[in-house]
């Protein structure tokens, strides 16, 4: 009995690590908090040369644990305010008081500041473009003059496990391990596919076009999949399940190329004639998704990420704990997909066979 334990590991090994890789994703992956974050300040607007009181709304902070609250209104890389004066209202609400200068060294009626606070508990948390102020008198040598720069320095980093807080996605950052996974496994099994269909075309043999046909229909599942997960996300973050947004839509004709693969199949009784023009019609099929999915999409602009100047997996949302789950996920469901397509694999097979003997 030991003997066999171990020969069904020997030969499954994959499918087992595959399982522990997503059951992995899914408890560390939602278990694991995101750092302190701000979510929103009011009022988002002030005028130069008046005091603005900003309330400031926290997210997992422990503002009333802090000893060294600090605050600063920051104009660019070398400007910024500190706050007056900031107040402790609870754990995630404080008061913050900044005197705005008369002047503010910019030409421009109207000007962004970003928030910063910052503390020995939480950390340093950012909002980009907390507070627009409106100048009463663009005067941007006076502005120089009256500016009182206050550098941002020795900010506390966050000391524990945690996901990167960021804007508008919040919590819905755990998504990239399904929907951004669920993709990239898609590509995988679509790779295999076409590979598969490249073989059946030098050799003819059957079980090619039958590997090639499971690896499609799983990387298309996993496909729709990814456009359902990311229609979610567009909700939360986009605030519309779909938009006329290029990628989402080059997405779409996609997957629907990828299921005309089936219907043309569907259409011929000749198992060689289906496994031939099925074979042809997956290779242009993969050949056209790189232009409608890395290539269409940069050529304008874009909302989702990795397009249209909107960068995508990079530094800003992608740290080091979230590589931590997102690079195990991608392998755990790219086996749970190899596994359902041997699956259908060895269905196709019987069924072929079975109607093989039948002639």
């Amino acid at each position: 009995m030991l003997e066999l334990r171990k020969t069904y590991i020997m030969k499954h090994w994959w499918k087992i690590v595959g399982i522990l890789l997503v059951l992995y994703t899914l408890i560390i992956g939602m278990i694991v908090p995101l750092k302190p974050g701000i979510p929103n300040v009011s009022p988002s607007n002030g005028e130069t040369g008046t005091q603005i009181r900003l309330s400031v709304q926290g997210y997992n902070t422990h503002y009333e644990e802090a000893k060294e609250l600090r605050a600063w209104l920051k104009l660019d890389q070398e400007r910024s305010l500190i706050a007056d004066k900031i107040t402790v209202q609870s754990p995630t609400t404080l008061e913050a008081i900044f005197t705005i200068p008369k002047n503010l060294p910019s030409d421009k009626k109207v000007v962004p500041l970003a928030l910063i606070t910052d503390n020995e508990v939480d950390g340093a948390s950012v909002l980009p473009s907390a507070v627009f102020i409106t100048q009463k008198n663009i005067q941007k040598e006076m502005g120089e003059a009256l500016w009182k720069n206050s550098p941002i320095s020795n900010l506390h980093e966050y000391k524990g496990m945690a996901f990167p807080y960021r804007n508008i996605l919040a919590e819905t950052i755990r998504n990239t391990y399904f929907h951004v996974s669920l993709w990239f496994g898609m590509f995988l099994l679509l790779i295999g596919s076409v590979v598969y269909s490249f073989r059946y075309l030098w050799k003819f043999r059957v079980e090619d076009d039958l590997r090639s046909k499971s690896l499609t229909g799983v990387g298309v599942v996993f496909g729709l999949l990814g456009c359902a997960t990311g229609a979610i996300w567009a909700k939360h973050t986009w605030g519309t399940y779909w938009t006329t947004d290029v990628k989402l839509n080059m997405a779409a004709v996609a997957m629907l190329i990828y299921l005309a693969y089936f219907v043309l199949r569907g259409s011929f009784q000749d198992e060689t004639k289906k496994a031939r023009i099925g074979a042809v019609y997956n290779i242009f099929a993969f050949a056209a998704m790189f232009p409608l999915l890395f290539v269409i999409p940069r050529l304008t602009d874009s909302l989702h990420p990795g397009n249209g100047g909107n960068p995508g997996l990079g530094g800003e949302d992608l740290d080091n704990t979230l590589r931590m789950i997102f690079y195990p996920s991608i392998i755990g469901w790219t086996l749970i997909g190899l596994w359902m397509a041997n699956l259908l694999y060895r269905t196709d097979l019987l069924q072929y066979r079975l109607l093989e003997d039948d002639y």
